[in-house]
């Protein structure tokens, strides 16, 4: 479940509030007579502050407090100097409950709890000279990814079909880009188009990311099918490093292009992709550094990710399927 930060705006302050529009929160928490003027700002949803409770723990009867107030609809913010034991207590109870966050290390805790973390955090005026890097945590940030060295075997040249382009409307970095393969067990890191030749500029907004039936990683631990993506969908970014997050597509481009089919073998599991069969398609060696497939070699290595075969909907099940 995607968590959500909301803004504390109380006193009404608008350079405050651009900020917090500007960097991307949920919602703004705020005075009900404030609520028209900072509706006029920016499109944002603005919520009635008194609506919140705000909490501190000091005892145990404080924590069954907030899980019958919850219970009964109501919405609770746990005070950001209260102790993890009693969060903890609450959570294993109910979900949805907030809790302020005054740093981005404070924002990192609430977010770990349980490993599932609190349902949604707020942010007051005093912690927001971190605003946008809690904001970034929040809505992009998608933790690390274990990616293995795969092992080259096969390259060969199938005809024709259609290959799908995903532009995104963030700029990516060497290293960077979508994990896409024939199988949801077996993904490629496929570079974005961040390096420039002779012939064609850098597009470090663009992955070319391979043939329409393919299935690509996206946040929350989901998959599609490349086919399927649209403006405004969320796809996975991973790093050479293991880091991800995710980016938004503005564009999706199809058409029919020359492709390759590329097999490549980590400890005994075997997995293919199928990409357009052009210099500026480039997997990620598994030094980080981008190789493009017109010069790609059986043997070399580069970075995958595997994982157990079992998708419905794009979703993991538990089932046996083979894929080929």
């Amino acid at each position: 479940m995607k968590k959500k930060i909301y803004f504390k705006a109380v006193p009404f302050d608008k350079e405050m509030l651009t900020l917090a529009l500007e960097s991307g929160v949920d919602a703004i928490l705020a005075e009900k007579e404030d609520i028209e003027n900072i509706s006029v700002l920016g499109r944002t949803e603005v919520l009635d502050i008194k609506d919140f409770s705000f909490m501190k723990i000091g005892r145990k009867e404080d924590e069954d407090a907030v899980v019958d107030l919850i219970r009964s609809g109501k919405k609770v913010v746990l005070s950001r100097d209260v102790e993890i034991i009693p969060v903890e207590n609450i959570l294993a109870q109910v979900a949805d409950v907030g809790m302020e966050a005054g740093s981005l290390t404070g924002l990192e805790t609430a977010l770990g709890i349980l490993e599932k973390g609190v349902g949604y955090l707020v942010v007051d005026q005093e912690s927001a000279s971190e605003l946008k890097e809690m904001v970034k945590k929040v809505k992009q940030d998608q933790g690390k990814i274990d990616l293995v060295p795969g092992k080259i075997s096969r390259i060969t040249p199938i005809g024709l079909g259609h290959r799908v382009c995903v532009d995104t409307i963030s700029l990516l970095n060497t290293g960077q880009g979508m994990l896409v393969g024939n199988s949801s067990a077996f993904t490629f890191l496929v570079n974005a188009e961040t390096e420039s030749n002779p012939y064609v500029a850098a597009r470090p907004f663009r992955i070319n990311a391979g043939a329409v039936h393919s299935y690509a990683c996206l946040p929350q631990d989901k998959t599609t099918y490349l086919e399927e993506l649209s403006p405004g969908d969320e796809v996975l970014i991973a790093s050479s490093e293991g880091g991800s997050f995710s980016a938004v597509v503005g564009r999706i481009k199809i058409e029919i292009r020359p492709m390759l089919l590329i097999t490549a073998d980590f400890e005994g599991s075997e997995g293919s992709v199928i990409l357009q069969n052009a210099e500026t398609i480039r997997l990620v060696s598994k030094n980080g550094k981008p190789v493009s497939v017109v010069k790609l070699k059986v043997g070399d290595e580069i970075l995958c990710k595997t994982d157990k075969a079992g998708r419905h909907f794009g979703m993991r099940i538990q089932e046996e399927i083979r894929e080929k």
